[in-house]
């Protein structure tokens, strides 16, 4: 939508701001208003008594408010709708989560590396990645752990038979993967720790996806995730698998 700059077209937004509450609705009103290119009247709604007559007399049950021309076009999702922007579904399935998580991973143990050796161009980082992102991913899961043993249980064949390892797994991830991170003698403990996990991850996942045909969705990044369950929940339990293989290797070679 175009306006004139010298004319710019002119909003109305009731918000509420207090020393309570400052509206997270109500800046994002007024940010995309302005990004528009209205000028906006903006009115603060300072107390519970001052917005709760507003909406009374106007019949909303919601602020903020904005009226353009007069005419009322609603609270935030309604503002994006006006003006033709996505809306976002909270159900919808997405792997944002997942791309953050090994997006940060590599960044980490590429900065890692540079600091540590002077490059980037290193095996160490993708071994770090490996485990950064097994630490990133227990950290997700931690948050909330009855969120994520309910989801876990619904597919992890170990968990549906023993359930206290649903609540055991992501400290098991974490350890491994921060001993990983560390290296030397601590490794005989992570390696046998991310190869168990992992394979019996592998095989529960594969299972549900590809032999029962589940639509599931993924506990790797915690309880409330959306990421459906699939290539990327094999993904993780097989990097685990691998790193634990390599890790054991380079841990055994010196003692052969």
């Amino acid at each position: 939508m175009t306006t004139d700059s010298q004319h710019p077209r002119t909003a109305e937004l009731y918000r509420m701001v207090m020393k309570e509450h400052l509206c997270p609705f109500g800046l994002k009103s007024l940010d995309l208003l302005k990004r528009e290119g209205y000028a906006v009247d903006d009115h603060w709604l300072r107390t519970h008594q001052e917005t709760d007559a507003f909406m009374a007399r106007h019949g909303v049950e919601t602020t903020p408010q904005t009226f353009i021309d007069g005419q009322r076009i609603g609270g935030y999702d309604d503002l994006r709708r006006f003006f033709g922007k996505p809306l976002r579904d909270p159900d919808a399935v997405t792997y944002q989560p997942v791309i953050a998580v090994f997006g940060m991973a590599a960044l980490m143990a590429l900065a890692a590396c540079q600091a540590a050796f002077g490059t980037v161009l290193t095996r160490q980082a993708g071994e770090w990645f490996i485990a950064f992102s097994m630490c990133l991913l227990a950290m997700l899961k931690l948050r909330d752990l009855e969120s994520f043993s309910n989801m876990f249980l619904g597919y992890d064949l170990l968990a549906q038979r023993r359930v206290r390892y649903a609540y055991l797994y992501p400290f098991g991830e974490a350890l491994a993967g921060v001993l990983m991170i560390a290296g030397g003698a601590g490794l005989w403990l992570a390696v046998p720790v991310a190869f168990v996990i992992g394979t019996i991850g592998a095989i529960s996942v594969f299972k549900a996806v590809y032999i029962d045909r589940r639509e599931l969705r993924c506990a790797c990044v915690g309880g409330d995730s959306h990421v459906p369950l699939g290539f990327v929940s094999l993904t993780e339990d097989l990097m685990m698998v691998a790193m634990a293989v390599w890790m054991g290797l380079k841990y055994l070679w010196p003692l052969l």
